[in-house]
C-alpha cells in the first residue's frame, strides 16, 4: 500500500513558500545574538545586519566592529557562510533521508536559468556542492593564515570570501591588515567563488571539456579583464588630467603595482558582490568616472550557480545575444536566428524569462530609488543603495559608499533594504511569486 509518488513531491507553490519562509525565519532567529549582547539597540538594525549576513550582502550598520567580541564576529561570518550556498541547500545536504524526486525546491534556491543536477538525487547534489564549498573555505583560510592573519581572522574572512559576503572582523575591512599579499589572495578566492560551482565538480572528475565549452565562464573572465584594464587606464587618465592635487587625485593609488592591485581588487570585490575594502579601494573618492563602471559591475554580477549576486553573467549573455539577433532580423526579417548557449539552441521560454528578469530587476531598482529619496537620501546615495541591496553587493554610493555604512539610514529605509536583500538573494521570482493571487489559487 505504497504512497502515490505525488505524495512525495512538493508542489511549486509549496517549494517557493518554504524557501522564502526559511530565509525570513532564520533571519528572525538570527537577530537574537545581536540584541542579547547589545550590539545594536533596535530591531530594524539587528534584522538588517542578520539579513545582510544570510543574503551575503555585507552591508552593515555597525560603527564599532573592532570592539565586538569574537562570538559576535564569528556569528556575522557564519551567517554569510551559511547563506552563501543557501540555507535550503544546506538542509538538503545535511538530511540524507530528504530525497525529493523533483527539483522545485532546489531551483527555487539555486540561481541560474535551469537546474543541472550533478547527481541523480537532489540531496546528493547538495552534499556534493557543500563538499566543494567546504574545501574552498578551508583552502582560503589556510592561505590567509599563511599570509600572517590570525587563525580567527583567517577563518572568519575565509567564510565571508567564499560566500562573497564581505563581512570583516575589522571596521576597515582588509585595509586593516595593510598587506598586498592578503589582497591578492582575496582576489583569487573571490573570483573563484564567482564561478558556477558545478564547474568545480566537473573539474574534480576530470571533465575539463565542460569548462572549455562553458560560455558563461568566458564572459565572466572577459568582463573582469575588460573592467580591470578600464580601471587601470582611468587611474592614469585622472592623474594626467589633474592640474593640481585634489580629493580625487589624492585618493588614486600611486605607482604601477598598487594601481594594478587596486584595479583588480576593485573589479573582483564588486562583480562578485563581496564588498571587501582594501587600502586604496574607495571608488566614491576616485570620482564620478568610476561610478558608472562600478554600477554596471554591481548590476551584472558573477556567474549563475555561484554565491555572487546581481543579474548574473548567463542572463546578460542571453539578453545581449537576443538584442543582437533583433538587429539581424531587421536586415533579414524572414530568417530564423535562435539564441545559442554553449553551442546549443536555447528554448524561447528561457530567453523570455531572462528578459523578464532584467526588466523586473530594473523596475524594482527604480522603486527602491524613489522610496529612498522620499526617505531623505540624495539621488546618488539612493541609486547606489538600491542597486547594492538588490545585487547583494554591500557598499553603495554617496553616504553609503565603501568607506561608510548604513547606520544613519532611516528605520523604514532599513526595512525596505532588508526586503530588497531578500528579493535579490532569492533571484526576485521566488519572492514575487508569493505576491501573485494566481500563484495561491492554482496548485502546480
Amino acid at each position: 500500500m505504497g504512497r502515490h509518488i505525488a505524495d512525495e513531491e512538493l508542489s511549486r507553490r509549496d517549494c517557493y513558500l518554504v524557501v522564502a519562509l526559511a530565509w525570513v525565519i532564520f533571519s528572525a532567529f538570527g537577530v537574537i545574538p545581536y540584541l542579547a549582547y547589545g550590539t545594536v539597540d533596535t530591531l530594524e538594525d539587528a534584522f538588517f545586519e542578520v539579513m545582510s549576513g544570510f543574503s551575503t550582502t555585507g552591508a552593515s550598520v555597525l560603527n564599532n566592529i573592532d570592539e565586538q567580541p569574537h562570538g559576535i564576529l564569528f556569528w556575522r561570518s557564519l551567517t554569510q557562510w551559511m547563506g552563501g550556498l543557501g540555507i535550503v541547500v544546506f538542509s538538503f545536504a545535511l538530511i540524507p533521508s530528504y530525497e525529493l524526486k523533483n527539483t522545485n525546491m532546489f531551483s527555487a534556491e539555486v540561481t541560474g536559468l535551469s537546474v543541472d543536477k550533478l547527481r541523480p538525487k537532489i540531496a546528493a547534489t547538495s552534499r556534493r556542492l557543500m563538499s566543494i564549498y567546504v574545501i574552498l573555505t578551508i583552502a582560503c583560510a589556510l592561505s590567509y593564515w599563511v599570509c600572517e592573519m590570525s587563525v580567527f581572522d583567517a577563518v572568519c574572512h575565509a567564510m565571508c570570501t567564499i560566500a562573497t559576503g564581505g563581512f570583516s572582523t575589522h571596521q576597515a575591512s582588509l585595509a586593516w591588515f595593510g598587506s598586498a599579499t592578503i589582497e591578492y589572495v582575496s582576489v583569487f578566492y573571490m573570483l573563484l567563488a564567482g564561478v558556477n560551482f558545478s564547474l568545480f565538480y566537473y573539474a574534480s572528475i576530470g571533465r575539463w571539456d565542460v569548462l572549455r565549452r562553458n560560455e558563461e565562464l568566458r564572459w565572466y573572465v572577459g568582463v573582469v579583464t575588460t573592467f580591470m584594464l578600464l580601471s587601470f587606464v582611468l587611474f592614469y587618465v585622472l592623474s594626467a588630467g589633474a592640474d593640481s592635487p585634489g580629493t580625487v587625485l589624492a585618493a588614486i593609488p600611486d605607482g604601477l603595482e598598487p594601481r594594478i592591485r587596486s584595479a583588480l581588487f576593485h573589479v573582483s570585490t564588486v562583480i562578485t558582490s563581496t564588498g571587501f575594502q582594501s587600502e586604496f579601494c574607495d571608488y566614491v573618492a576616485w570620482g564620478p568616472m568610476f561610478w558608472m563602471p562600478t554600477m554596471l559591475l554591481m548590476v551584472v554580477g558573477a556567474c549563475a550557480g555561484s554565491t555572487g549576486g546581481g543579474i548574473k553573467m548567463i542572463r546578460i549573455s542571453v539578453v545581449v545575444k537576443d538584442v543582437l539577433n533583433e538587429f539581424r532580423l531587421q536586415i533579414h526579417p524572414r530568417a530564423v536566428i535562435p539564441v545559442r548557449l554553449n553551442g546549443n539552441v536555447l528554448e524561447e521560454q528561457k530567453v523570455t524569462r531572462a528578459l523578464a528578469f532584467v526588466i523586473i530587476y530594473v523596475f524594482i531598482m527604480c522603486i527602491g530609488v524613489i522610496l529612498f529619496t522620499l526617505l531623505g537620501m540624495d539621488l546618488s546615495t539612493a541609486l547606489g543603495s538600491s542597486v547594492s541591496m538588490l545585487s547583494n553587493t554591500g557598499p553603495g554610493m554617496g553616504t553609503t559608499g565603501p568607506m561608510a555604512n548604513y547606520a544613519d539610514c532611516a528605520p523604514l529605509a532599513k526595512w525596505i533594504m532588508s526586503l530588497m536583500m531578500l528579493i535579490g538573494r532569492l533571484e526576485i521570482f521566488t519572492v514575487l511569486y508569493l505576491l501573485m493571487p494566481n500563484f495561491w489559487r492554482d496548485r502546480v
